[in-house]
């Protein structure tokens, strides 16, 4: 396989209601999706950060510029391109893991369209549809939440997850445990907010039989995720800072989380992905597949990753509908709780290109053979 020519095309797609976490509020979904084309097929990604880099040191501009002088050039260099190759080509580049991800990931998508294999086979998924929770982010007030919490499930949705932050914390997961029971799948994500100080008022919520907390602490601090979790019931679950299968084993071994939520793109690609949840599950420990509200291109490989046998606990993988009016593939749809697995050759979806037009912002050409 050869690569003729690699495309970035910038989309912004508004959201359907403002989401807020702990380091922000996005109102749309601003990012680039990545088009490669070889002499054999074309593959697709989407780049999971945002323009600022604030979920994590990553960010759009930032990824543009490292593709365009290091990554592309060295996978343009290769004899032949896949990802065999293209994974020690990129290792010379250290970290902008989410960067690789990207062009790793519409590699594969070529790669496997040329063989005629989805991604969920080629990764080694056990099922053909996933259950489907949702993210619910921080709200103005008590009945705002709860608003939101029961359209999510009168929609379906199977888990809750809460994002707080202090301040926002106790009383939300409180009132929803009263409005809807303890029967409710519910787990909390705090992106970091606190610190090993807030200890004891993290304990208060281990009355709520919450299936985990996400994130708690400083990213990468894997020491005072061990700390914390020796003075909690409720699970600690890592993600920004598990960024390969390595820490992933560090993190289990040392105790720092009891749950693992892997993001592809953070972890460089989805055969890193695959390596964490093989990690994670040789160890008993429970994987779910998280999200960045990612368009129909980053969603579909997703639901590929999610199916495989180690993810137990539903993902943040939504429908379409959940953050967009409209998106730029054909929407996913939950059915009773659950989403499909795609099942065409490679991610199996293609951006739809009317509706790529009316969000594209800008393309440009990285490279052309």
């Amino acid at each position: 396989m050869k690569l003729e020519r690699v495309e970035i095309v910038h989309i912004a797609i508004p959201l359907v209601t403002p989401f807020r976490t702990s380091f922000g509020t996005m109102t749309t979904k601003d990012t680039f999706l990545l088009h490669v084309v070889t002499d054999t097929a074309e593959g697709w990604s989407e780049f999971a950060a945002d323009p600022e880099p604030l979920y994590c040191s990553e960010f759009v501009a930032g990824a543009e510029l490292v593709l365009r002088d290091f990554l592309v050039p060295r996978a343009a260099a290769l004899p032949q391109l896949g990802t065999a190759a293209l994974a020690p080509a990129l290792a010379r580049t250290k970290g902008h893991e989410l960067a690789k991800a990207a062009l790793e990931t519409a590699v594969l998508d070529a790669e496997l369209r040329a063989y005629g294999m989805p991604l969920a086979t080629y990764l080694g998924a056990v099922r053909d549809r996933v259950p489907a929770g949702v993210s619910v982010g921080i709200r103005n007030s008590l009945p705002e939440l709860l608003d939101d919490v029961e359209r999510h499930l009168a929609e379906g949705y199977v888990r809750i997850k809460l994002k707080i932050e202090p301040g926002w914390d106790v009383e939300p997961v409180r009132a929803v445990r009263e409005r809807f029971g303890a029967e409710l799948p519910l787990q909390v994500d705090a992106n970091t907010a606190y610190t090993l100080a807030d200890a004891e008022h993290l304990r208060r919520l281990d009355a709520f039989g919450l299936l985990l907390i996400e994130e708690p602490l400083e990213e990468n601090n894997l020491y005072a995720h061990a700390r914390l979790q020796q003075r909690l019931t409720t699970p600690v679950c890592l993600d920004e800072s598990l960024h390969h299968a390595r820490d992933t084993a560090a993190a289990i071994a040392m105790d720092a989380c009891r749950v693992v939520n892997v993001k592809p793109a953070r972890v460089g690609g989805y055969l890193e992905a695959r390596r964490v949840h093989d990690v994670a599950r040789a160890h008993g420990v429970p994987v779910w597949c998280g999200g960045m509200l990612e368009t129909g291109i980053g969603r579909a490989p997703n639901l590929a990753l999610a199916a495989l046998p180690g993810c137990t606990l539903p993902g943040d993988t939504s429908a379409s509908a959940r953050y967009f009016a409209e998106d730029i593939t054909e929407p996913f749809v939950l059915e009773d709780g659950h989403l499909p697995v795609p099942t065409g050759p490679g991610i199996g979806v293609e951006p739809l290109p009317e509706a790529l037009r009316r969000f594209t912002r800008g393309r440009r050409d990285l490279y052309a053979a």
